[in-house]
């Protein structure tokens, strides 16, 4: 009789123990909290502007940034306050194009290559990653690349005193490699981890008010700037297409997408669902599905019937 109750108080034990374990798991993902909206000043732009021949001037108004996956720091948008902190969506309109055409244009400037990838090898992943975003099968962008002729590109670049342009070259301009030191100036500590950021230019009239000229209640934007982070290895430890494919999504349109955990047991940044566009890099990505697709095919499938 005695051994029966042993047995019997180790069962129990051993259910309550088994319950236990099943109530309380071991966790060994945290989520992360989504960064709020962070709002900035940029220099008063000196020299003359670029200007369309009706007077349009332009204005930088947001930039979207991804981080390094092995930081702390989560990818984010910057409001510049020229326009009252107001997060307003920005989207090209048909006809306001200053290449002259409905298509989507793009360059890429070869003259600020990275330190660790020979330029053709740079610019030809570029070219994978906007092909990428040209063959989805729900839009058509008529997506071309103005060929890479040496000419100063960057309009922010020019701002902070890194030399570029104020005039429009494509609706997106791939501005190349710049040193940590650009990142720092614009993001503080948390340049450190960005690897690619990706600039708004809007459209400015005479009077000082954004263009809207197709009416959509989204200012319309007169071109795009992603500029990449040359304190980064391109060569071993960043895919320039992933994250040139993800930049060229803010280029097209898109903002960040998917909630982000940290793995406790490797310190690397997971993402539900995994997309193009969550905002920390959790490596090798370059195919469009799934969210990713239906972001752009949202913004995109009607083009340029817009």
């Amino acid at each position: 009789m005695t051994n029966f109750f042993i047995r019997t108080g180790s069962l129990l034990s051993l259910a309550f123990l088994t319950l236990a374990c099943e109530q309380e798991p071991i966790v060994d993902t945290i989520a992360m909290a989504t960064p709020e909206a962070i709002y900035a000043d940029l220099p008063t732009p000196g020299g003359k502007l670029g200007k369309s021949a009706d007077g349009i001037r332009y204005e930088v108004v947001k930039a979207e940034y991804i981080t390094a996956g092995d930081s702390d720091e989560m990818g984010n948008t910057v409001f510049f306050n020229n326009r009252g902190n107001k997060q307003l969506d920005y989207d090209f309109a048909p006809g306001l194009s200053g290449d002259g055409t409905d298509a989507i244009s793009y360059y890429i400037d070869e003259a600020r290559p990275s330190q660790d990838v020979p330029s053709e090898l740079s610019s030809a992943a570029i070219g994978r990653a906007m092909d990428t975003w040209d063959e989805a099968t729900c839009s058509d962008l008529g997506m071309f690349r103005i060929a890479s002729d040496g000419r100063p590109t960057g309009f922010v670049s020019n701002l902070l005193g890194y030399g570029g342009s104020y005039e429009y070259v494509a609706d997106v301009v791939h501005n190349g490699w710049m040193p940590a030191s650009f990142f720092q100036q614009l993001f503080g500590n948390s340049g450190r981890s960005v690897l690619g950021v990706t600039f708004t230019l809007v459209a400015v009239d005479a009077q000082g008010d954004l263009v809207d000229i197709n009416n959509d209640r989204k200012p319309d934007v007169a071109w795009r700037e992603i500029y990449y982070n040359d304190r980064f290895n391109w060569a071993t430890s960043i895919d320039i297409e992933t994250v040139a494919l993800h930049e060229a999504g803010h280029g097209l349109s898109q903002g960040h997408f998917g909630k982000a955990f940290r793995k406790e047991s490797t310190g690397k940044v997971q993402f539900s669902p995994r997309a193009i566009m969550n905002a920390a890099y959790s490596g090798l990505q370059t195919e469009v599905d799934g969210t990713d697709n239906a972001g752009h095919c949202s913004i995109w499938g009607n083009w340029p019937n817009k």
